[in-house]
């Protein structure tokens, strides 16, 4: 068990890892042994995850989701397996912990009087001041 939040823990036989070979650093080792990790959670499907949860998950993730609902990391940072490994549930969580976190409701505020006033006021001004700025009459222009 991954445990996220109190309420939230995510059960290991519903991520499967995919060990590829990674580019970057690691000389000869980087041809040679698979150290790059993708883990592959089913988010659609995850009875682990509240429905709420899951909404939030799915918009946060972007392109790292596919259309059946498949979550995917790569982890290529480090050279060895396990730290791979350990670095793509680290982010697993660090995702799931995010979208566990309900949105602040946005309370609309009205203007207040004086600051309508004081809008007003600076727009009369500045006309007032590109009004001055015209020709008085014909004759001048």
């Amino acid at each position: 068990m991954i445990h996220i939040t109190p309420t939230i823990a995510i059960d290991e036989s519903e991520i499967q890892y995919e060990f590829i070979r990674a580019s970057g650093p690691g000389g000869q080792n980087v041809n040679k042994v698979a150290t790059a990790v993708q883990l592959r959670f089913d988010v659609g499907n995850s009875p682990s995850l509240p429905d709420d949860v899951r909404e939030r998950l799915i918009s946060l993730a972007g392109r790292r989701i596919t259309q059946d609902g498949l979550l995917i990391i790569d982890a290529r940072r480090f050279r060895t397996q396990d730290r791979n490994r350990q670095d793509a549930i680290d982010r697993l969580v660090e995702l799931v912990r995010k979208a566990s976190e309900k949105p602040k409701l946005r309370r609309k505020t009205r203007l207040t009087l004086a600051s309508k006033r004081r809008r007003l006021e600076t727009k009369r001004r500045r006309g007032e001041t590109k009004r001055m700025r015209k020709p008085t009459s014909p004759s001048e222009a």
